[in-house]
């Protein structure tokens, strides 16, 4: 992957974090907790249609709800789940996808791959 690639990916103004959840100790909150407290300041939207909010952090029930067009899609939902949304991904042209280790499916990357969306999958974005 290019630099300018990476650069897009590590300094998102926004970020919609797929399967954010209340739940202490699940990747999802453990995600959202470190995109939360990331220093550079990017506006974190959490994705649950199940929730209203978390910790006070209003959630939102699908993509299609923001309020913005996001940077980035951090996806930590099961691969089916996450096949699903991606092709609302490519409707509402959210373009840079994350795929977190087991949200990602050989049909996700492919899926990204022919619809011009880019993706990182196989690395963990609190390494960033």
């Amino acid at each position: 992957m290019d630099m300018e690639k990476m650069r897009l990916f590590f300094e998102p103004k926004s970020v919609a974090l797929v399967g954010a959840t209340d739940r202490k100790g699940a990747v999802g909150r453990i995600v959202l907790d470190n995109l939360l407290l990331a220093k550079d300041k990017r506006k974190v939207y959490p994705v649950n249609p199940r929730l209203k909010e978390i910790e006070g952090t209003k959630c939102y029930p699908s993509l299609s709800n923001l309020p913005v067009k996001v940077d980035v899609v951090d996806f930590v939902v099961p691969p089916p789940v996450t096949e699903e949304i991606l092709k609302e991904c490519k409707e509402l042209e959210l373009d840079r996808i994350w795929l977190q280790p087991g949200s990602e499916s050989e049909a996700a990357v492919a899926f990204c791959d022919e619809n011009n969306l880019k993706v990182v999958h196989g690395v963990c974005v609190m390494l960033n």
